[in-house]
């Protein structure tokens, strides 16, 4: 008998309240205590499969913590001693990894739930060195140990990058597996018709980052009552155990609907606690950052907060200072790279060697950007001429060719490494751009913006975003548009390293870059 026609016979059976009675039987007895019988437990146990996976990706990252650790402590004892000299130090070697990982899991690190997705798994080791040197400072004062100060800032601070270093490389590995469709999650959806349809297009479009594969649905409200986005119904809302049982789904993802809430979704969430299967609620709110989001209990509900954009403040200060400071690092290494392309680019045509451009700026102010010349002299006179109709465009909005025809052979070489955007670091030295930031538009284009595209002019434009991590030129404009904004609603210190770590990998890459 399939899914379908079971909920079917079992809907059949239940009496007047099927949307509590189906999801969550009630004993014979009169304790309060739920209880799943033994029909409706998963094909899989507790450690199937998905779990197992998860089990062992965890366990990896504490063996790379630990292992971190422990290089970064031996490394700052060879740098400042060449060797152990003492018990102290030899004691401080041994017990900091293991402290680390203690306060790597208080911190939330180990978390499965975000092992591998988004940025709370940096931002629970950012938590914990803060404990850690915290930690490390008391134990020292209090044994009035002296120890070297090269030692004390080295050894954490090392532990730290080389933390994050590993984890890169692990989730490298599971973004593999998963392309592969391995190391996910099986995972129902619930909830109602257009609702469930927008969620399983939602995980099926980017796997790699919810971690989830949708192997069924449980909707209401569906034209269709056998099949939503190429995924099998199990039945309405209420078939949802029925539809973890027949699978050995462990998620259930209940889409925003109202009908669905209060008592019937506490109880299925007792009843999917005790199989060991995870609930995940959509509250209906999209693009917004986790960091941004609270629960603020109050009359027995859960109220949750969304904190408006954060753009001003001491994080813009601190934004301007790494601008400067890095900016000018970068400048100052890459000053034989600038020698050498402008001497490459005066060779080709004898025509000048940058390229100045007014774009748009934070508030709609307008700049001179400037960029190594990687096209013909004449490039915008035969653009606004049409001569370039007839070559295939990707980007209406950016403007953006494949094969664009006023491309030097220097300048193919330059954009393919992202090599002619070196310059714009001036433009970032003068505070007219970030490191980070959306990409600075023309005025053309400004002038074609609808109200909600406007907002991206609420920041400086940035030198790197999230345009340039996400395939650049590859994109349209509806996608370019989308990141840009999630990037203002949601910037954060932590985001803009994030983007960076990133740029280098995109750039190797050169994906939709030309």
């Amino acid at each position: 008998m399939s899914g379908a026609a079971q909920a079917d016979q079992h809907q059949q059976d239940a009496d007047s309240n099927p949307s509590l009675q189906t999801t969550v039987p009630r004993p014979h007895s009169q304790s309060v205590h739920w209880h799943t019988p033994d029909w409706m437990l998963p094909n899989v146990d507790k450690e199937g499969p998905g779990q197992g996976w998860r089990t062992r990706y965890r366990n990896r990252v504490i063996v790379s913590d630990f292992l971190a650790a422990l290089l970064a402590c031996f490394v700052a004892a060879l740098w400042r001693y060449q060797g152990v000299p003492n018990l102290r130090v030899a004691l401080l070697t041994a017990v900091v990894p293991v402290v680390w990982v203690l306060v790597c899991g208080r911190s939330g690190a180990y978390n499965v739930n975000t092992l591998g997705i988004g940025l709370d798994e940096y931002r629970s080791i950012g938590r914990a060195l803060v404990i850690l040197l915290a930690l490390l400072s008391v134990t020292l004062v209090i044994l009035n140990w002296r120890m070297s100060r090269l030692l004390f800032f080295v050894a954490v601070p090392l532990t730290f990058l080389l933390t994050v270093l590993a984890r890169r490389i692990l989730r490298g590995r599971l973004a593999r597996a998963r392309t592969r469709g391995h190391a996910l999650q099986p995972t129902i959806v619930v909830g109602r018709g257009l609702a469930v349809h927008d969620m399983i297009a939602s995980i099926q479009n980017d796997p790699m980052s919810t971690g989830m594969k949708v192997v069924g649905a449980c909707a209401s409200d569906l034209p269709d009552p056998k099949r939503v986005a190429d995924v099998e119904v199990y039945g309405g809302p209420e078939t949802a155990l029925l539809a973890v049982r027949d699978t050995g789904a462990e998620a259930v993802v209940v889409a925003s609907d109202a009908s669905f809430s209060g008592k019937a979704l506490r109880r299925l969430g007792w009843a999917l606690s005790e199989i060991g299967v995870e609930l995940f609620v959509h509250p209906g709110i999209n693009e917004v950052a986790a960091p941004r989001l609270t629960l603020r209990p109050a009359a027995g509900m859960s109220l949750l907060h969304v904190e408006g954009p954060t753009i001003g403040g001491f994080d813009a200060f601190a934004k301007r200072v790494i601008d400067v400071v890095c900016a000018s690092l970068i400048a100052l290494v890459s000053m034989p790279v600038w020698l050498f392309i402008a001497v490459s680019i005066k060779l080709h045509d004898r025509g000048p060697v940058f390229f100045i451009q007014q774009r748009v700026g934070e508030n709609g102010r307008t700049f001179p950007m400037v960029k190594f010349r990687t096209m013909v002299v004449d490039a915008e006179q035969r653009l606004l001429s049409g001569e370039l109709s007839a070559h295939q465009q990707v980007n209406e909005m950016l403007f953006k060719h494949k094969q664009d025809p006023r491309i030097t052979k220097p300048g193919r070489i330059l954009r393919r490494l992202s090599l002619d955007e070196l310059p714009q670091l001036i433009n970032v030295l003068r505070g007219e751009m970030s490191l980070v930031g959306p990409r600075p538009p023309l005025p053309r284009e400004v002038d074609a913006y609808e109200p909600d595209a406007l907002r991206r002019l609420r920041v400086r434009p940035g030198l790197t975003g999230m345009w340039q991590i996400s395939g650049r030129s590859d994109l349209n404009w509806e996608e370019s548009l989308r990141l840009d904004l999630w990037y203002v609603d949601n910037w954060s210190p932590v985001l803009d390293v994030m983007i960076l770590m990133r740029t280098v990998r995109a750039v190797v890459k050169a994906e939709g870059a030309y």
